[in-house]
């Protein structure tokens, strides 16, 4: 099958089995029917997975054909002067520039480390680049985004005020003070390297190919994964404070729940939230191994719990639910195992991901690459993260045995 009639089948395959769900209603569900739907839900996870395979393929292929990719422009037909300037910087040797290259060059990225071969890159483009970083993972498309000029250290402030209430007061008597209590969370920076990416000479020779795009990708790949590994897990020394670090324990699982969880679990760790939290913003966030078990979970009257997504004609699109919630598939979230925080519920808004703008690319152009017919390039990038309202996100613990 094709990618597409794969999509297709897919999209026919959880559609089938959200009609089934909204069908049955609130009715007891017969095991013919669970079966079925598990069924469904089993051939929806293998055709994910051929579709997944089928897209590295096609993006393999695509690498391998830089040749026939247009250069980008803008709408007018000519690049952005600051793209142009970082192009002319990838593609050309350092001893060939130009004066007038040099000059755009430096007009549009720091000298800082010029001597070095590095160049702090604008801001213009960074942005772009740190923004496409969302991609590669799911804490940056659901935590909040501060930009900072430096990586200067910062604590960010934080006060939770789900416990304070107010008083009657008797006539004439006087109003009790309750200072509002403020705590500091870290939100330091820390400096990601991409590792170098070599690029071969025939590719920057080639005027077709858009090496802006294949440099870049290269890069918000390799710093995109350990950023959202960090960010889920990171242990706060020497790198981010992660999610599951950060974030209280909603739910453990009972004795013997090393690799399981519940609908009870389930439940009880959505109720771990206080009600003062706008539950417009709740999602679940796990892995794809975790959505294995979860999508197979029925309530005490038997029915799914999980409710499968499906396009709606073009562009339509609704979300897959788990007790009517979002689900966000992260899978640098922990595996179930013993004392695993496997899953987490709450609003993931409230962990912050803080950039320092200061993306440094450096250009290696010394023997040890030029013999392979190559050139290197690096990047340095520097972010941190943090949740800063502990109490908006809780996590499910396994049982320790």
């Amino acid at each position: 099958m094709t990618i597409q009639q794969l999509r297709e089948r897919l999209a026919a395959v959880k559609k089938d089995a959200r009609n089934l769900l909204e069908n049955k209603g609130s009715a007891t569900w017969t095991k013919e029917e669970q079966a079925d739907f598990d069924n469904k839900a089993d051939e929806a996870e293998r055709l994910e997975r051929q579709i997944e395979a089928h897209q590295r393929m096609l993006d393999n292929e695509a690498e391998n054909s830089f040749r026939n990719v247009p250069k980008k422009k803008d709408a007018e037909g000519a690049k952005n002067e600051a793209v142009a300037a970082y192009e002319t910087f990838l593609r050309k040797m350092s001893n060939r520039l130009t004066p007038e290259e040099v000059q755009a060059i430096r007009n549009t990225m720091s000298t800082t480390t010029g001597s070095e071969g590095g160049y702090t890159v604008q801001p213009i483009v960074a942005s772009t680049l740190i923004e496409a970083l969302k991609d590669f993972g799911a804490m940056r498309r659901v935590a909040e985004r501060l930009v900072t000029g430096n990586g200067a250290a910062l604590s960010f402030p934080a006060t939770d005020g789900t416990t304070e209430e107010g008083e009657i007061i008797g006539e004439n008597a006087t109003a009790t003070d309750l200072d509002v209590g403020f705590s500091t969370v870290p939100l330091n920076t820390y400096k990601f390297s991409s590792k170098v990416v070599t690029i071969p000479f025939e590719l920057l020779q080639d005027s077709s190919v858009d090496v802006v795009g294949l440099v870049n990708r290269r890069l918000r790949e390799r710093i995109g994964r350990i950023q959202n590994r960090l960010f889920t897990t990171g242990t706060g020394t020497s790198q981010p404070f992660g999610l599951t670090v950060a974030a209280g324990v909603g739910k453990t699982g009972a004795t013997g729940q090393t690799t399981t969880v519940t609908y009870d679990d389930l439940v009880d760790l959505v109720d771990s939230i206080d009600e003062a939290y706008q539950s417009e913003a709740f999602k679940w966030m796990f892995s794809q191994i975790v959505r294995r078990t979860v999508r197979k979970i029925k309530d005490t009257a038997g029915r799914p719990i999980w409710t499968p997504a499906y396009d709606e004609g073009i562009s339509a699109k609704t979300p897959d639910l788990l007790l009517g919630y979002p689900v966000e598939i992260n899978n640098h979230m922990p595996a179930p195992a013993a004392n695993a925080k496997s899953i987490s519920f709450g609003d993931h808004s409230k962990y912050t991901v803080r950039d320092a703008m200061e993306l440094t690319m450096f250009r290696f152009e010394d023997s040890a690459y030029i013999k392979k017919g190559q050139i290197g390039f690096l990047a340095w990038a520097r972010a941190g993260g943090n949740l800063t309202d502990t109490n908006a996100t809780k996590l499910y613990q396994h049982s320790a045995t």
